[in-house]
């Protein structure tokens, strides 16, 4: 009879699994899985978000650490984390009274600190070691050789994989497959390895897709080298995959599993996590919609499929959630974003935005005057309609406005507007909030400001709220066409609402770090 060591990695870790079975749910129970109606699609979401660390590392760490010696346990355990993997070893050590060190990179997100901190109690110290989670792994490791604390691995371990594993086998209990195919993201490559092999036992015909982002893609550099390498730089928006290294034993797994690997872009997975909250009313972490953004990217193909997917985390810092919801609030629709060069002459923003504007939302509006014939507003543009903005440019031809496409331009993202104080007489500030619908902001244009008035500055982002926020500059060639202005101005009109104008000392400070010679 064959001894269990001496078996084949697959025949082991399936082994481990059935074992697994019995430990994982001293600790936690199992998690749902749910449909998601979206654009015809066949979905179903695993939703790993709503276990009690809101991810479903718990799986691993807590199967790995039930195997603990009595003596292992007086020594104490040691780990790295970015996060999740931190909470599922902080879980453990408080139910199994281990004491436990964390070493987390000091970029790991308050909330997930904060997570770890809760689970733990005295049991459990957080260490933050480097900027990245491979500095993280070398202190921890470090603190393993001096303490002879048990180190606990975050997917390179056949009984943490195993752990992982269990989700795969609450899905082939459900009744709801067989799956024609699953997307798996992809980190270290535990959750993977551990998935897609119970997956393929009971469904032989599935079809396996890894999934990574790009910039952070080393499963499928190791695939394609042979053996795990380490990637040189590392992309880390998806904080719960940023892994320079696949992990040896999910890559000797998942190259003999997936039919192949997948690379996304942030930007797809925000989109992801759009969907994830407008389908099921559940916010994802970045890595936890990997899976749902390659199955949109394919979306033609999966008609008529059954797709399975993991919401592996939801452990989001509360900053980076706005971020990816004010990016998805143009991006929803299609865009670009294009300078446009104006004479600065009264009356010209106008005939731009009456004519080879039309029909456009104008998601983001950046100018400062910087010369004093020529101007070169930037405008973000989005439509339901792609075929509106292929037109633009011939449009734009047709009225005599020359044009440069800035998609992607780095001082657009960061919002570097120019003023040079020297081009203005009398200038005035406004800070001015409309509603988002359709023709406000140019209502407000034309209706609010006289024939001759020179628009100077323009600073308005689309927020996704009802309500838009500017910030305009308005430039009069006498001090009492301001006053006069300032006197018929109404404080509201159709669509708007005017706030106080800019003090004399913000307006100061306003062009005095805007100005550009």
């Amino acid at each position: 009879m064959e001894r269990h060591h001496d078996l084949p990695l697959d025949r082991r870790l399936r082994q481990e699994t059935l074992l697994a079975r019995e430990r994982v749910y001293h600790f936690a129970d199992p998690t749902p899985l749910e449909p998601l109606e979206w654009e015809g699609l066949d979905l179903w979401v695993k939703r790993e978000d709503r276990s009690p660390i809101k991810a479903y590392k718990w799986r691993g760490a807590c199967n790995r650490m039930s195997l603990l010696s009595d003596e292992e346990k007086e020594r104490g355990v040691v780990t790295a984390s970015a996060g999740n993997h931190a909470q599922g070893v902080a879980l453990a050590a408080c139910k199994l009274g281990v004491k436990a060190r964390i070493h987390m990179p000091r970029s790991t997100p308050r909330v997930k600190q904060d997570a770890v901190a809760k689970l733990g109690g005295d049991l459990v110290r957080i260490i933050l070691s480097g900027d990245s989670y491979d500095e993280a792994v070398a202190s921890a490791r470090d603190d393993e050789a001096r303490s002879g604390a048990v180190y606990i691995h975050a997917y390179d371990d056949l009984h943490v994989m195993a752990g992982q594993a269990t989700l795969a086998d609450e899905v082939v209990l459900s009744g709801k497959g067989p799956f024609d195919v699953a997307y798996l993201q992809i980190g270290g490559g535990g959750m993977a390895a551990g998935v897609a092999e119970w997956l393929r036992t009971y469904w032989p015909d599935i079809e396996l897709v890894g999934v990574e982002a790009e910039g952070q893609a080393s499963m499928k550099a190791a695939i394609e080298a042979g053996t795990p390498v380490t990637l040189q730089e590392l992309d880390i928006f998806c904080d719960g995959t940023a892994v320079r290294k696949a992990g040896e034993l999910p890559f000797e797994i998942l190259r003999n599993q997936l039919s192949r690997v997948e690379t996304v872009t942030n930007n797809e997975v925000s989109a992801a996590i759009k969907t994830l909250w407008e389908g099921l009313r559940c916010i994802s972490e970045p890595a936890g919609a990997l899976g749902l953004a390659a199955a949109l990217k394919n979306r033609d193909q999966l008609q008529g499929k059954r797709v399975l997917l993991v919401l592996c985390g939801a452990n989001i810092d509360f900053l980076q959630l706005g971020h990816i919801a004010a990016s998805q609030g143009a991006a929803a629709r299609h865009q670009r974003t294009i300078s446009v060069a104006i004479p600065e002459t009264p009356g010209t923003m106008r005939q731009l935005l009456d004519r080879a504007f039309a029909g456009l939302n104008i998601a983001d509006f950046q100018y400062g005057k910087v010369d004093g014939t020529d101007a070169r507003p930037v405008f973000t543009l989005t439509s339901d309609h792609p075929e509106d903005l292929e037109a633009l440019p011939q449009r734009l031809s047709e009225d005599g406005f020359a044009w440069q496409s800035l998609d992607g331009a780095i001082d657009v993202q960061f919002r570097a507007i120019p003023l040079r104080s020297d081009l203005l007489l009398h200038p005035l500030f406004l800070r001015l909030e409309f509603y988002e619908r359709p023709g406000a902001l140019h209502d407000f244009l034309h209706q609010q400001l006289p024939d001759d008035t020179n628009l100077c500055y323009f600073n308005y982002r689309q927020s996704g709220e009802r309500i838009g926020r500017a910030l305009i500059g308005l430039d009069f060639t006498t001090q009492a066409k301001l006053d006069h202005f300032l006197t018929e101005l109404q404080p509201q009109g159709d669509g708007y609402r005017l706030c106080q104008p800019l003090d004399a000392e913000a307006a100061d400070r306003l062009i005095a770090t805007r100005t550009e010679t």
